[in-house]
This record gives C-alpha cells, sequence and structure tokens, in this order.
C-alpha cells in the first residue's frame, strides 16, 4: 500500500527574512515536519521504531528547487511520499504546491541508525517499509558535491544549545542557516532557486565549525569542517533573478 501524506502549511512571521521570503532554513522545516508526520501516520514512525529497533532517522541529503520564493501568509501544499531506496539509504520525495500551481519539488535521503551506536540498518531488514512505496516518483539521487579548489573561511561557529534538537545533535535546518551566512543574503535582486545540503557527520553542543565558502557567484560552494580538518556538513547554492511580477 502506497503511503503517501499531504498537508497545508502557512509560512508565518517566523519563517521570513527581511524580504518578506521564506529563509531556506524555514522551508527546510516545514519538510522536515511533514516527513515527520508521514512517518507517523506508519508503522516507522519515531516511537514505533524506538520500540521495536532502537533507531531514529537520520536525513543524510536535501535538495529543492523554486521556481519562486514563497512569501509571508502564503499557504502552500506538500505532498510527500517515500521510493524506496537501496542498501541503508531511503529518499523521500516532496511537491510543492501553492495557490498559482507547483512551486517546487524537493528530494531528500535519509537512513535509520541505531540510537546508541548510530550503525545504520539496512532497509531490507525493515518489512514495514515494503510495498509502501508513493506513485510517480522522482528520479534524482543525491551525490557528494564538487568541491572547488580554493575556499574562504567565513566564520568560526560554535554549536550552541539551540541548535539542536530531540535527537541530541545539531538539526538539519541549521545548515541551511550557516551556508546562507556564509554566502551573503539576502541578495538585491535574486533569491536562492536550489539548494544542495549534505550532511557528512553529526555536530554537537560545545563543537565548532570553520565555514568556508567559494566558486560562482550565483552557485556559491559552503564547506563546513571541524577542528581537525574534518568535513561536517557540505552545501551549494544557486540564485536566480527575481520574476518579473
Amino acid at each position: 500500500m502506497s503511503l503517501s501524506y499531504e498537508c497545508r502549511q502557512l509560512i508565518d512571521s517566523r519563517d521570513v527574512d527581511e524580504t518578506g521570503f521564506c529563509k531556506a532554513s524555514a522551508l527546510l522545516g516545514h519538510m522536515q515536519e511533514a516527513a515527520t508526520q508521514a512517518a507517523e501516520g506508519s508503522a516507522f514512525g519515531r516511537d514505533a521504531l524506538l520500540h521495536s529497533r532502537n533507531a531514529f532517522w537520520m536525513l543524510t541529503r536535501i535538495f529543492f528547487r523554486l521556481r519562486r520564493p514563497l512569501g509571508w501568509e502564503e499557504e502552500i501544499t506538500l505532498r510527500t511520499w517515500h521510493r524506496g531506496g537501496r542498501g541503508a539509504v531511503l529518499y523521500r520525495d516532496f511537491d510543492l504546491l501553492a495557490e498559482d500551481g507547483p512551486v517546487g519539488e524537493v528530494v531528500s535521503a535519509w537512513v535509520l541508525a541505531d540510537v546508541d551506536s548510530r550503525r545504520l540498518l539496512r532497509l531490507a531488514d525493515i518489512p514495514e517499509l515494503q510495498g509502501t512505496e508513493g506513485e510517480n516518483c522522482k528520479t534524482r539521487k543525491l551525490t557528494k558535491l564538487r568541491r572547488p579548489a580554493e575556499l574562504v573561511l567565513a566564520e568560526r561557529r560554535p554549536m550552541h544549545y539551540s541548535d539542536t534538537d530531540i535527537n541530541g545533535h545539531v538539526n538539519n535546518t541549521r545548515y541551511a542557516d550557516f551556508a546562507c551566512d556564509a554566502v551573503g543574503m539576502p541578495r538585491p535582486g535574486q533569491f536562492l532557486s536550489e539548494l544542495r545540503l549534505g550532511y557528512l557527520a553529526e555536530c554537537r553542543i560545545g563543537e565548532v565549525l570553520e565555514i568556508s565558502a567559494g566558486g560562482a557567484p550565483d552557485r556559491p560552494f559552503v564547506l563546513g569542517c571541524d577542528a581537525e580538518g574534518k568535513a561536517r556538513f557540505e552545501a551549494e547554492l544557486v540564485f536566480r533573478a527575481l520574476p518579473l511580477d
């Protein structure tokens, strides 16, 4: 049985920046909530998985593309489904719709990790997932990003309590803020049309990330490393001209 999920969410005052457009982190937050609710309505929600396998879902990569920016007080419809995967990685797709029709799409990759050891579980060992894939699945795969030859340090950023979530690590949405801060936003006459994020290793309270940026002005790359130089996250942003009204 296909397990698709649909909900309507409002872009409110907490979601937007000084331009009145939805921030990338806020959009990822709406995606996270839709994915959580979709899973909670099944046998592989958070509580069910903690009880049956001592495991939780962890986002490893995400991509979004917007045709236009989303504005304050705009109501959007999120449609989401999972499309299965291979090995330990499960893909979840999203479509974003507004009053004027489709406005964007999202592709995300998730893994199931043991709460204590962080060991990954194989999807084939989760019978509840079998036969629940959505219809009209997307085909995009999320892979490692191409790193520019030259990167310049943008900031050294400590990880704080306010960055963390229920899993005890820095929440996935915060890395979008780190990336946007590193490249400079907002940008007059432009909007963030695409974002690719790779979560390479967990970050926790007290750690300090050295965040560097480089690449083309309209397609910058951001890398976050710990004090030992180990990469913790990577991001690629694509800026496009604001559409004419």
